[in-house]
């Protein structure tokens, strides 16, 4: 059995460069062995543990919908805002959500404290990511790398004969 303590992971954080998105967390699952850039689901995992903190006035992204990853939100402390297709809900402590693949949401702080979570996300080998607000998808390329597309609908041959 692999354990670690959650104190002996390194934060990492994430900040936008006009700091509106902006979220520190701590990848549970990377300190317990998963390896991101691996399609072996024994060494990728099959699911994803992280432990986030949204400091108040910010949101962790934009607002987007998976294509194929399930996500579990459990609070652990503070309130956030939960932005969906329905409209806006407002989360706490011991509250727990879920997003379906294809459901957008945005988690944001509009409080005074930070808003802390863990979310557990299923983990696909392949996903991609949908931005409503600015038209854009995002696609793996390799591991962790992101390729970001912004464009208008085209046809499915469109350019290939």
């Amino acid at each position: 059995m692999h354990t670690i303590n959650l104190n002996e992971i390194p934060e990492g954080e994430r900040r936008s460069p006009g700091g509106k998105f902006r979220a520190h967390f701590k990848e549970i699952s990377v300190a317990l062995g998963r390896d991101k850039n691996s399609l072996d689901l024994n060494q990728r995992h099959p699911f994803d543990l992280m432990l986030t903190r949204i400091p108040p006035g910010a949101s962790f992204c934009p607002y987007h919908s998976e294509s194929a990853q399930w996500e579990l939100y459990l609070v652990l402390s503070g309130r956030g805002a939960v932005r969906d297709s329905s409209g806006v809900t407002e989360v706490s402590q011991g509250d727990a959500f879920l997003f379906k693949p294809g459901e957008a949401h945005e988690l944001s702080n509009r409080s005074s404290e930070d808003f802390v979570y863990y979310v557990i996300a299923d983990n696909p080998v392949a996903d991609s990511c949908y931005y409503p607000d600015s038209g854009k998808w995002a696609v793996r390329k390799e591991g962790d790398e992101m390729v970001i597309v912004k464009g208008a609908e085209t046809d499915y041959f469109d350019g290939e004969e």
